[in-house]
């Protein structure tokens, strides 16, 4: 498996998405967020076969129109999204996924599995060196998991999920490999629930609204990236609601049985 990283639009801090190149011949390409030379070279040699993405999401899809045009490849989207695939790239799915769905390339069978949270569709794929894990998971750092698109309950069954699997290596869209996938996913799960925890105390001491949640859940400046804080604020929210663990009718949030 080849790793390229493309300069992309994206809110990482990186300014790149990596994307990966599984097999020879044929080849499956994963995630390509644009064209780019280095993946026009590593491409040349190979016969490419398939285009899968991760997500819909715009600095994971972009150069999917070039490289299944230019090789004329098949394009992969996941079964029931088709229409947000095409909107996302322009591109009718030739063939769709679902969770368990293999690929076949000459280095083995890549393998589909459903993590939604981070988006809806989201999904990684298992391949013999490890788990491309799109925007699951991060080396350092923490995923947005913003509504409305972003589901956290479904994110936190996902790295849940990820940690069961225990896999040797997860190779993410953004940041380097991530060499101890237990640990990070732990991490990032502690992190996920004590964010939410803070959520659940500013509404305690009488915050309502989500920009004075907001500034009750977060110690640290956020005005750089306000907006992705009020999302992900949001998404705990709604994942608080549905527990049961607070009152929430998407503009007022009181404490549970208090509404």
């Amino acid at each position: 498996m080849e790793r390229i990283s493309i300069a992309a639009e994206t809110r990482s801090p990186s300014g790149r998405t990596s994307a990966y190149v599984v097999g020879t011949d044929p080849a499956v390409l994963i995630d390509p967020a644009g064209q780019s030379a280095r993946l026009d070279d590593a491409l040349a040699d190979r016969s490419l076969a398939h285009v899968v993405v991760t997500h819909h999401h715009a600095d994971h899809v972009g150069g999917v129109p070039t490289y299944a045009d230019g090789h004329d490849a098949t394009v992969w989207a996941r079964l029931g999204r088709d229409d947000s695939f095409e909107a996302a790239t322009g591109v009718v799915a030739d063939r769709f996924f679902s969770d368990g769905t293999t690929i076949p390339t000459d280095d083995g069978h890549v393998r589909i599995v459903d993590t939604p949270g981070h988006a809806p569709e989201h999904v990684a794929v298992v391949t013999d060196e490890g788990i491309c894990c799109g925007d699951l998971a991060v080396e350092s750092g923490s995923v947005v998991v913003g509504a409305p698109s972003g589901d956290m309950r479904a994110y936190c069954s996902s790295i849940r999920r990820m940690i069961a699997r225990d896999p040797l290596r997860l190779y993410p869209s953004h940041g380097p490999v991530i060499t101890s996938p237990v640990a990070t996913c732990k991490r990032l799960l502690a992190h996920r629930l004590d964010r939410e925890q803070r959520v659940r105390s500013a509404v305690a001491d009488g915050a309502t609204a989500v920009a004075e949640i907001t500034d009750g859940a977060y110690d640290k400046d956020v005005s750089h990236v306000r907006d992705l804080a009020e999302a992900t604020v949001r998404a705990h929210l709604e994942k608080l609601s549905v527990e049961g663990r607070v009152d929430w009718d998407g503009r007022r949030a009181d404490p549970a049985g208090d509404g």
